[in-house]
């Protein structure tokens, strides 16, 4: 997958002006994930998305996954992106989607299993979320 590709959908997804604006959140939202993620699924994620976006995974990415909820999730979304929860929600969704379409489906189900259910929403996947 390219990293111009994957930007266009996070751009277009989440209606932002410029290209630079989608990179800005991409970056944060999958530094804010990385922690959430076991270090085998940070890895695993890393080999399926552009090589670009993979130092922004890598610089969030502990030993041991840190266990936070869908709230605080938003919460440091925002506060790395300066933006309120409810645009990091939008923003979340815009970036989590787009990495939804680019992943295989064993890759999401394994991210999504370590994830508690509300997380799916974002990553496109509502009907996961029960």
């Amino acid at each position: 997958m390219h990293y111009d590709e994957f930007l266009n959908e996070v751009r277009e997804l989440g209606e932002y002006a410029d290209r630079d604006e989608a990179e800005k959140v991409s970056r944060a939202v999958l530094g804010v994930l990385a922690p959430r993620l076991q270090a085998n699924g940070a890895e695993h994620l890393v080999a399926q998305l552009p090589d670009q976006l993979g130092d922004a995974i890598r610089q969030g990415e502990l030993l041991e996954a840190e266990s936070f909820g869908l709230e605080e999730f938003l919460t440091r979304v925002a506060a790395a992106t300066g933006a309120r929860p409810r645009t990091a929600e939008w923003d979340a969704s815009a970036v989590l989607t787009t990495v939804a379409h680019r992943i295989t489906g064993g890759q999401l189900n394994h991210i999504l299993s370590q994830l508690p259910s509300g997380y799916a929403v974002l990553f496109g996947k509502p009907e996961l979320s029960d």
